[in-house]
Order: structure tokens, then sequence, then C-alpha cells
């Protein structure tokens, strides 16, 4: 597929470590692809995508994810973080990488860019302080009032300041982050359009079932790909 650059579409932000049946599920599609990587001759040749420079002030690990420098605030809008305001060791790394529900702006509010923090207010999101720094990394959200995730202390702030949202806890680990001992639920998806997708084999998870039907209970397709283990890329991110 060629895209037309012409023509306004929705944009999608994807690591290049995501799985290729990842990459190619979206360039099947009209999305204009962002693929955050340093590798020129794979996928934005083939694909005609743009590929977005990584982080160069983060460990390499999680350079290429698009979380560390882009947050979902609502409808679309997405906020692109100044990657020269990025430290190379938490809470540095984490300015950006908080979690909207399109409702409810969850992070480590010592810790956000202050820049994010106006644009937050502005949009009149509802700030929810929690201790986990890593935050979109550590949800998945489904929907406005739905979201996943295996953090107690996110669980317990949300039940305290949103008990508006529908919370599926999951068991930590079975996730993939080379470089770390595990990876986080939210990194390794996205909600694209009526979709929440999934960057490798969902149903090895032991949580699977209970997933999969949390999703399809907010009337969402649940996408997954059985070509290798579930792993943490940093989340996808649409725009529109």
């Amino acid at each position: 597929m060629v895209f037309d650059y012409t023509n306004p579409m929705n944009k999608i932000y994807i690591s290049q470590l995501a799985y290729t049946e990842t990459i190619e599920y979206f360039a099947g599609s009209n999305y204009q692809l962002n693929i955050i990587g340093r590798d020129k001759s794979s996928y934005s040749m083939a694909y005609a995508a743009e590929l977005i420079k990584p982080a160069e002030n983060v460990d390499f690990a999680i350079s290429c994810h698009p979380d560390i420098m882009y947050c979902h605030l609502k409808n679309g809008k997405v906020y692109h973080g100044d990657q020269a305001q990025l430290g190379s060791v938490y809470p540095g790394d984490i300015i950006y990488n908080a979690c909207s529900t399109g409702k409810y702006f969850i992070h480590n509010l010592k810790y956000t860019a202050v820049p994010l923090l106006k644009e937050v207010q502005s949009l009149g999101l509802i700030p929810i302080n929690v201790s986990q720094g890593y935050t979109k990394c550590s949800i998945a959200v489904v929907s406005k009032k739905a979201i996943i995730t295996y953090d107690k202390g996110i669980i317990t702030s949300l039940r305290d300041h949103a008990p508006d949202v529908k919370i599926l806890q999951i068991r930590p680990g079975h996730i993939c982050l080379p470089g770390y001992d595990t990876g986080f639920i939210g990194g390794t998806c996205g909600k694209v359009g009526n979709s929440v997708v999934f960057n490798g084999d969902l149903s090895a998870h032991p949580d699977f079932s209970e997933i999969k039907d949390f999703i399809m209970s907010e009337n969402l397709d649940c996408v997954w790909f059985e070509t290798g283990q579930l792993t943490d890329i940093g989340s996808i991110i649409e725009e529109y």
C-alpha cells in the first residue's frame, strides 16, 4: 500500500520494535504510519511510512517507545513532548508517560511535564495522582470508562477518585520487555478505531479470557498476533 499524504488520515505511532505482523495490520488499513526507529531500510521503505527519530536521552531499551514521547489526551488529540526535556534516568524519562481515559488524566503529577499539565487543564481533564511514574505503560485504556492494569496503587487511586471507571485487575508479569525483567500491559497495546490491538500473543497470557471478555464488553474487538510473546513496545497511539 502507498499512502497519499496529501489527504488527512488518522496517524499511528508505533515502535519499530513491534512485530512485523502488528505493523502490517496497520499498513493494510487507511492509516499514516509513524514508526519510531533507526532502520530506514525496513518498515519506512516498505510501507511509505514516516520514520521518527528515537529519544536520545533515555535508556536505549525504551528509546523507540511512543509513550515516552507522546501522550494521547482525548478525542484523538495527542501531546507531542519535547525530546530534549527527557532525562536519562527516572523520573526524567517519565515526564510524558501519563495515561488519559479521555476524562481522567492519571500520572505521578509531581513529575509530569509542566506544558503537558497546562494542556490537560485546557482540555478539562481531571488529574489523578498515582505513585507509578510509568503510568501509560501500566494501563491499557479500553474506553473512557474501562481500563486494565495490575498496579494496585493505580487501582486504589482510581477507586477513590474515579469510581465510574471499570477496572480489570490482572496478574503482573507474563509480558516481555527486552532489557528488563518484565513489561507492562499498557505498553503492549493501543485502542485504534473500534479495536484494542496487542503486539504479540495475548492468548498465552494467563488472564487472556478475562482480558478479551472485558474488551468485548465495551463493544470493541480484541486483536492479537500469535507470532511471538506478548511484548511491551511502549503503546500503540492513534492521533486524529
